[in-house]
């Protein structure tokens, strides 16, 4: 067990968090002096990310000892998603054009050839960090993360199953998947201060984005009012009534595939994403944000609901800040070099896709994150573009639930091939 933070209630925990979403936007909202200059580089959503995390690093918080993030995961983000999605226009989000999906899949590629890749690289320069033998193959391990990076938590427990690996060295690629894909995610959050350069430098059209931010933007203006206090209960009871639905249904269902299915209830089956109850969770809020978008409770953007859905969604980018620990980055270099290069190969094949096919910065953003960060994240990104933009990250990241097994285990056995080589 790691050492102690210095706080441990959890209402001092959230308190801190807080203290920082307040002094980043306090000083991200001066136009002149110091801050102005320092937010012209430097992304609010990255500080919002980066100072729990030195919080962390340094001992006064630990995410092993607070239940903020499932709280913010399990609660918060499927609340933003349906206050954030009742004003999308479906049809404009279908106009985006078949390049989001495109991304998306280069990325799962990315992360398919990344790890074989990743293994023949290092084996050059130490043939020790790719080994091992039976359970405590190395590639046995990295598979788990390979079930990580294309799906989520529950692709990632299935490839424990499935290839054996010694769960008392599972610890070890946990922490892998943590520093890698967390500074993975510090580097597209980086990017999205500098989103109309990248896209310049991409040759990138994203006319389609623009015209979607464009429409939500004039329906809120059009239906703007000064809220009332019964305005904010009923967005907040349409939001948690809402996830306490996506709870129920997903509790059930998963419940009844695990039940009913075989393959489902098989952890060690391809299948058995879809006994994931946050998957469900995810999937239920996005389609009853979407069914709420064609009733009148989107005229509830009016009064502010996707402002309070980007609150619910920057609580979560901090709790998700508090899982890095920089100090861990030197704890097993080996490894951790592992999961750089094939993070680093996973980035570069995006970025010549995108150059290939003048695909906007958004969609290589969000089409990552999709399978590196999941539902937990995927939206985060997207909303950094535009609260409008949330669902297609959710859209895509409950797509990468489906792909994520198959995807891992084909990047299993090229790594298996890679290691014996």
């Amino acid at each position: 067990m790691d050492n102690q933070p210095l706080f441990t209630n959890d209402a001092i925990v959230f308190g801190l968090l807080m203290l920082t979403l307040g002094f980043v936007f306090y000083t991200e909202s001066k136009k002149t002096g110091f801050w102005s200059k320092f937010y012209k580089y430097i992304p609010a959503i990255l500080m919002c990310y980066l100072i729990p995390a030195i919080f962390n690093s340094l001992g006064l918080i630990s995410d092993q000892m607070s239940q903020t993030y499932f709280i913010a995961s399990r609660y918060l983000l499927p609340a933003a998603l349906v206050l954030m999605t009742l004003s999308i226009d479906l049809k404009a989000i279908f106009n985006l054009g078949p390049k989001a999906l495109i991304m998306f899949f280069t990325g799962t590629i990315g992360i398919i050839i990344g790890g074989p890749l990743a293994i023949l690289l290092i084996s050059t320069v130490s043939p020790e960090t790719v080994g091992g033998a039976g359970p405590d193959a190395v590639w046995r391990g990295l598979a788990t993360l390979a079930g990580s990076w294309i799906g989520g938590g529950a692709n990632q427990a299935a490839m424990l199953e499935i290839y054996e690996y010694n769960p008392k060295k599972f610890g070890g690629m946990v922490l892998v998947d943590i520093v890698a894909a967390n500074i993975w995610m510090a580097a597209i959050l980086l990017g999205i201060g500098k989103n109309k350069k990248i896209d310049n430098w991409l040759k990138a059209d994203d006319s389609a984005i623009e015209e979607l931010k464009i429409t939500v933007t004039t329906f809120a203006e059009k239906i703007k009012r000064n809220p009332t206090l019964t305005d904010f209960m009923v967005i907040l009871s349409l939001a948690f009534t809402a996830v306490g639905i996506a709870h129920f249904g997903a509790d059930n269902i998963s419940a009844f595939l695990k039940e009913n299915v075989e393959a489902v209830s098989d952890k060690s089956s391809a299948w058995s994403s879809f006994g994931s109850q946050f998957f469900w969770l995810i999937s239920i809020a996005t389609i009853i944000g979407i069914a709420l978008s064609y009733t009148k409770a989107k005229n509830y953007e009016g009064a502010g609901a996707s402002k309070i859905g980007s609150v619910f969604i920057f609580i979560l980018v901090a709790t998700i800040g508090m899982k890095m620990d920089l100090g861990k980055i030197f704890e097993n270099p080996g490894l951790i070099a592992i999961g750089l290069v094939w993070m680093a190969i996973h980035a570069g094949l995006l970025i010549l896709v995108a150059k290939l096919i003048k695909a906007p910065y958004f969609f290589l953003a969000v089409g990552s994150q999709a399978n590196v960060g999941g539902a937990a994240s995927a939206p985060v990104v997207a909303a950094a573009f535009h609260p409008s933009l949330a669902t297609v990250g959710a859209l895509l990241a409950v797509f990468g639930y489906v792909v994520g097994t198959y995807g891992a285990m084909l990047c299993a056995e090229l790594m298996k091939i890679a290691s014996a080589g």
